[in-house]
């Protein structure tokens, strides 16, 4: 038995740290969650909403628009239909609206966080522990804390996917701003650009394909937290993957579960065809 002199614990301090933030920013945390809730409810009824061939036709415009593919965009559009067949079309828009939620979340938070992390080694030295932190804490720890702020639901799905998903997108931003050619900056510095006309004229342009990267990876990251979600209130595809385990039903949580991979099959064929550049996706 360790000896118990040297033992300690952080559990009462992260507590009362947990309790202070939920006295004295309560409201303020009530107004991002109605913020984030109205956000993902009209987007969800929105894409509920919209008929199922619409939706087909705008993923196809959009599969066909980043790989220029009759076939690829035919073999995607043809795999959304089979979800729709086997009568998860609904779960696929909850589970969707979730998703891009999250993912827009991951991309506003990861993008600029990498940007500055590129320009400051400083950062960088601090930012990298904590997304590995974020990426190897097991979910359900953060989600306690997640919980306690904003109750069951939806807002804490997204939060921890948020938590789960933006550490790729961060890392990838830094790096590919890192990569970019030290003769290419030297040569828009000799032109006299500022910093802003170096970061949205040479750096981001050239750091497209690793930041798409990052988005892809993040995409599949929060695709992969549905399950968890959905232990906490989060409705849609993972809702009859938990159900198929707590009931012994393999068909329910196969076809669920089958569903899950064709959308993540089909986000990361668009989302890695926009990041190659547009003479490798039409040679």
């Amino acid at each position: 038995m360790f000896p118990e002199r040297f033992t300690f614990s952080i559990a009462d301090w992260v507590n009362a740290w947990v309790d202070s933030l939920v006295t004295n920013y309560g409201d303020v945390f009530r107004h991002i969650s109605d913020t984030l809730l109205w956000a993902i409810v009209n987007l969800e009824g929105l894409l509920r909403m919209a008929p199922w061939w619409l939706m087909l036709a705008i993923v196809g415009g959009i599969a066909w628009h980043a790989t220029r593919k009759v076939l690829t965009t035919a073999v995607i559009v043809g795999l959304l239909f089979l979800v729709g067949a086997v009568g998860l079309w609904d779960k696929l828009m909850q589970t969707l609206a979730l998703m891009l939620v999250a993912t827009v979340i991951s991309v506003l938070i990861g993008i600029p966080l990498g940007i500055l992390s590129a320009r400051s080694n400083r950062l960088r030295s601090v930012l990298m522990p904590l997304l590995d932190i974020m990426q190897t804490m097991p979910s359900f720890v953060y989600l306690i804390p997640v919980l306690m702020l904003f109750g069951l639901g939806k807002v804490p799905a997204i939060f921890a996917t948020v938590i789960y998903a933006a550490p790729p997108l961060i890392r990838l931003t830094d790096l590919g701003i890192r990569q970019v050619d030290r003769e290419v900056m030297e040569a828009i510095n000799a032109f006299g650009a500022n910093r802003w006309q170096q970061l949205f004229g040479v750096q981001l342009p050239l750091a497209l394909p690793s930041i798409m990267a990052g988005i892809n990876q993040t995409t599949m990251m929060a695709l992969s937290m549905v399950v968890i979600a959905s232990m906490i209130g989060a409705r849609g595809l993972g809702e009859d993957v938990l159900v198929g385990i707590q009931t012994l039903n393999v068909g329910r949580g196969l076809e669920a579960g089958l569903a899950i991979v064709i959308l993540a099959v089909v986000i990361d064929r668009i989302t890695q065809a926009y990041g190659r550049p547009r003479h490798e996706v039409n040679p």
